[in-house]
């Protein structure tokens, strides 16, 4: 369990993770939307996730959405340690209804992101669609994983998101796992955290 504080004079956001947990969830964002799809990640990974986050809404969900990026990041990679024993890559296709996402992680230590969607609306709910790359990014970077993420089609906004998130997921869950013959790192390098 890994608990990740940050205050700044745009958001105050507690968030604690068990990359090991089962599936539980209690997340106040103050935008629905997000809330919705932080919840069918962890519920879709086995995560247990906690977010309460108050951010400057007034002005837009901006700050808010990239902060608890940041926190969920840096959750991921101390809940990692020094990452030993784990299987490290994974990928997840995910369906919902006409929509079909793909994500591929590396749990690397390096961080990189290639994100491909092409969103049919500027919104869905409170959330700005040019806001889902940037927290899938923020999450990367901060966690130091190599993520690919690509909505391949679909009609729906609403479900291609979902479907997207569903699938992070489930291949950082795939990737969390711990595999019972590794001895170390799964890194010729010999560590995955430098």
């Amino acid at each position: 369990m890994t608990t990740i504080t940050r205050t700044t004079n745009e958001t105050d956001i507690q968030l604690t993770l068990d990359l090991y947990g089962q599936g539980k969830t209690q997340i106040d964002t103050g935008i629905g939307f997000f809330d919705h799809m932080l919840t069918l990640f962890a519920s879709h990974g086995l995560f247990d996730l906690t977010v309460e986050a108050t951010g400057d809404l007034h002005i837009d969900e901006h700050h808010t959405v990239e902060d608890v990026g940041i926190c969920l990041g840096r959750a991921i990679a101390q809940g990692l340690g020094d990452r030993h024993g784990i299987v490290r890559t994974a990928h997840s296709y995910v369906p919902m209804d006409e929509s079909l996402a793909l994500v591929v992680i590396d749990l690397s230590g390096r961080p990189y992101t290639v994100f491909q969607a092409d969103w049919h609306t500027p919104r869905i709910g409170g959330l700005g669609t040019d806001l889902i790359a940037h927290f899938f990014e923020s999450v990367a970077i901060h966690a130091g994983i190599n993520l690919h993420a690509r909505v391949l089609y679909g009609g729906n906004d609403h479900h291609r998101c979902e479907a997207l998130f569903k699938a992070f997921g489930r291949a950082l869950d795939g990737a969390t796992r711990l595999d019972e013959r590794r001895q170390g790192v799964p890194s010729t390098k010999g560590t995955l955290t430098a």
